[in-house]
């Protein structure tokens, strides 16, 4: 017999306060999966179960490596880490939600409740930088999931990792959703000066309302812009990325991002489209119908424009930007906004000053 894990899937889904997902979506490797069904005494989602009310689990890991490479050729960066895995942000749109299914958990609410950190991270990288193999490459922190979710406040491992990064000055690049990189400025800011660092903002909305729906425990969209007006006020090389554009909930603030973080010191800016890779076709649609019926149906209508008449078409070289007339127009938006703003490109990130760690040694260090 299979050691199976339950997986929760409620058929009456409800907007649950702090969390993006509204259920358990089951993950596309689950063995078996439970389905709730109403016995008609109104027990089905009942406010005081705590299925609605999920609170957060922290799992702490030892990580066997922790530099991933990447070949994709529309990504940037050619190495990246991530402190952890799931992201307590709860943004309903996040690409990285299906990877949580390799763990037989759900996409939905787990990925933002069930939560691993890395608390060895920072000794991993000392060790594989410390290879003579090792080749310098700017590295980027948390693309699969934010380096300063809320958890980081408690580990602080995203700081241990910039720690050994600016001993080694090994160059990086952050992209953040969370004003807590403030935190980390006393050791950012040196390394900016050295030209070892740029630091990105996911910027998805300008709306209060709007971003507590849809990136719940993430900073608020004016505490993006404070984080970010302190960060080039220090000599940080900022950008910053509007994603996702979604047709007919946040496209039309565009040009509004890209001015108000212009404002607040960036000076790079990018977009991509939404993305709904397996199990986010799903969970993405859940929330539609929650918090946007009257509309449901069009914005998917518009997204299948944008993917060849699928939910999503996972095309190197189109899956960012999308394809067919709306996708064009948002370029073409963006191309125009950009040049008006005065956006440039942020300076490149010099490997040259690159000094390997000294690797751990039992006889400690004698000289």
């Amino acid at each position: 017999m299979h050691d199976t894990r339950r997986s929760q899937l409620s058929i009456q889904a409800a907007a649950i306060k702090g969390r993006g997902a509204a259920s358990y979506v089951p993950g596309r490797y689950a063995v078996t999966t439970a389905q709730g069904e109403d016995d008609g005494w109104g027990s089905l989602h009942d406010p005081a179960d705590e299925v609605s009310r999920p609170d957060t689990q922290v799992t702490e890991e030892r990580a066997r490596s922790v530099v991933n490479r990447n070949e994709s050729p529309d990504i940037a960066f050619g190495q990246s880490i991530n402190p952890y895995r799931g992201c307590e942000h709860g943004c309903v749109y996040c690409f990285a939600r299906p990877s949580h299914a390799y763990l037989d958990l759900s996409p939905g609410l787990d990925f933002e409740t069930k939560l691993y950190a890395k608390t060895n991270a920072a000794e991993r990288l000392r060790a594989e930088l410390a290879r003579p193999s090792y080749r310098c490459a700017p590295i980027a922190l948390g693309i699969n999931t934010d380096s300063y979710q809320p958890i980081e406040r408690r580990y602080k491992i995203t700081r241990s990792l910039i720690e050994v990064l600016s001993e080694c000055a090994h160059p990086f690049s952050l992209i953040t959703k969370n004003a807590g990189v403030v935190r980390d400025l006393d050791l950012i800011a040196p390394m900016a000066r050295r030209g070892l660092v740029t630091v990105y903002f996911s910027v998805t909305t300008l709306d209060n309302h709007l971003s507590a729906k849809m990136e719940p425990r993430a900073s608020a969209p004016h505490a993006r812009l404070r984080a970010m007006r302190e960060l080039a006020d220090a000599g940080v090389p900022v950008g910053v990325m509007a994603a996702p554009m979604i047709p007919m909930i946040n496209d039309a603030e565009l040009e509004h991002i890209l001015a108000a973080a212009f404002e607040a010191g960036a000076r790079a800016a990018g977009y991509v489209v939404l993305r709904l890779p397996h199990e986010l076709k799903t969970i993405w649609r859940e929330w539609l119908a929650l918090h946007y019926p009257d509309r449901a149906e069009h914005v998917m209508s518009l997204v299948q424009q944008m993917s060849g008449g699928k939910d999503y078409d996972s095309a190197y070289g189109t899956r960012m930007r999308g394809t067919g007339p709306f996708a064009q127009l948002i370029e073409q938006r963006f191309a125009k906004a950009w040049r008006r703003i005065g956006y440039g490109r942020l300076p490149g990130l010099d490997t040259g000053q690159f000094v390997p760690p000294r690797p751990d040694s039992p006889q400690g260090e004698l000289f």
